[in-house]
């Protein structure tokens, strides 16, 4: 049945739990650097200067989460987020704050890189907590499908609210209720049991390389920050073609569609097993996404574009999926969530750089040409995916790969 695998998974109390309880912290992901680059635009005028305050508000997380994910590993989730609980919500009023007041630009992006840097790390920790509960790798490929679902549904749920907020005339009510979200939200995640009474294990070998001793995830890596300037690419080129119409909402709804087309597709993907080695899953999928931004790339009717994003869509969270369960393997013991940190810092400076570019693309080309660009850095994602060691551990139907 479609639903087995489903209904297997959340009857394991440690999963449902922790992972309902993950969703108001996990709101910001889809809210805030949508919300921030609009918020900035809006008020500057300027793609470039918003573009900047976006990348850096992800640039921020991406440099401190291989720090974040050590201290996980070493004593740890609530350490860190107690301390992001508090911080995020600041630095993201004072970002408002100076935006309104019309700061300097430099000073806007500081701003956003700490906010950036403090997001509480709660989808690192369900991602981290999956293997240690689980032991059939289903059920783990099924949880990290989940996992990609809730996190493209918040990427429905946040853009629509930005747009509404846009729409209201109030770009900046977007970015203080991501603040409201994570704090409250990271708070109840943090007094789940899973979370309270996390077991701290052994890490393995000391290596001076620590986790880029192990060639496939240093690939997996390289791999994650090309497909992932794709994403930055995607997203101002859908701004960037909804203002060139003077409906720059429309670029919520669209990103919103997208999101929704990506939780379906990984819907469908966690529903069932596949016998492929879990490289060509990954392959399969980056191929897929890079044909979806080619179909968006030529439309110029406002409609069909709109539901051309929500075809893109679906192979982006299946990207995702695949790409945790080829680190899950890969990663070695003791040392998992500083191998999803890692891999989302390849991942949000992938995000980063795309937003930057796209920016700057912005300003001399056409929408249509940065979609295509996007699609080019997934090509370039997929050339290096094939030098990915095919090995045992990764086979999908391998249960001893918990790190």
């Amino acid at each position: 049945m479609l639903l087995d695998r489903y209904r297997a998974l959340f009857r394991v109390p440690a999963i449902r739990a922790t992972m309902v309880a993950s969703i108001p912290g996990r709101l910001p992901i889809g809210i805030a650097g949508f919300a921030i680059l609009l918020l900035v635009q809006n008020k500057s005028g300027s793609f470039v200067t918003a573009g900047l305050a976006s990348a850096l508000y992800v640039a921020g997380l991406a440099s401190v989460a291989p720090m974040v994910g050590r201290i996980i590993d070493r004593a740890g989730p609530l350490p860190v987020l107690r301390v992001c609980a508090l911080v995020y919500p600041v630095m993201l009023a004072a970002l408002v704050g100076l935006v309104m007041l019309r700061a300097h630009a430099l000073a806007i992006a500081l701003c956003a890189y700490v906010a950036g840097a403090a997001l509480p790390p709660v989808t690192i920790c369900m991602r981290t907590l999956y293997p240690r509960v689980l032991t059939d790798a289903a059920l783990l490929q099924t949880a990290y499908s989940v996992d990609s679902v809730l996190v493209e549904s918040v990427f429905v749920i946040g853009p629509a609210l930005v747009a509404l907020f846009l729409a209201a005339g109030i770009p900046e009510g977007a970015v203080l209720l991501a603040a409201l979200t994570a704090g409250a939200g990271t708070l109840w995640f943090a007094r789940t049991p899973a979370i309270r009474d996390w077991e701290i294990r052994p890490r393995g070998t000391g290596n001076r390389w620590g986790v880029f001793a192990e060639p496939g995830l240093v690939v997996l890596f390289v791999a994650t920050m090309g497909y992932s300037v794709a994403f930055g690419l995607f997203e101002i080129g859908v701004t960037a073609y909804a203002t060139q119409r003077g409906m720059p909402a429309i670029a919520g709804i669209a990103l919103a569609l997208a999101s929704l087309g990506s939780a379906l597709g990984a819907f469908a993907y966690g529903s069932r097993h596949w016998k492929s080695p879990l490289r060509k899953q990954f392959l399969l999928a980056l191929g897929l996404m890079a044909t979806g931004s080619l179909l968006v790339a030529p439309v110029n009717n406002v409609y069909l574009f709109m539901l051309v994003n929500f075809v893109a869509g679906a192979p982006m969270a299946s990207v995702i999926a695949t790409q945790s369960l080829l680190l899950s393997r890969l990663a070695p013991p003791g040392k998992l969530a500083e191998c999803f940190t890692w891999g989302g810092t390849c991942l949000l400076g992938g995000i980063s750089g795309g937003l930057a570019l796209g920016g700057a693309l912005a300003e001399t080309m056409a929408p249509a040409w940065i979609l295509v660009s996007a699609a080019g850095a997934i090509g370039t994602a997929m050339l290096i995916a094939m030098a990915i060691p095919q090995s045992d551990k990764l086979d999908t139907t391998d249960t001893h790969y918990i790190g």
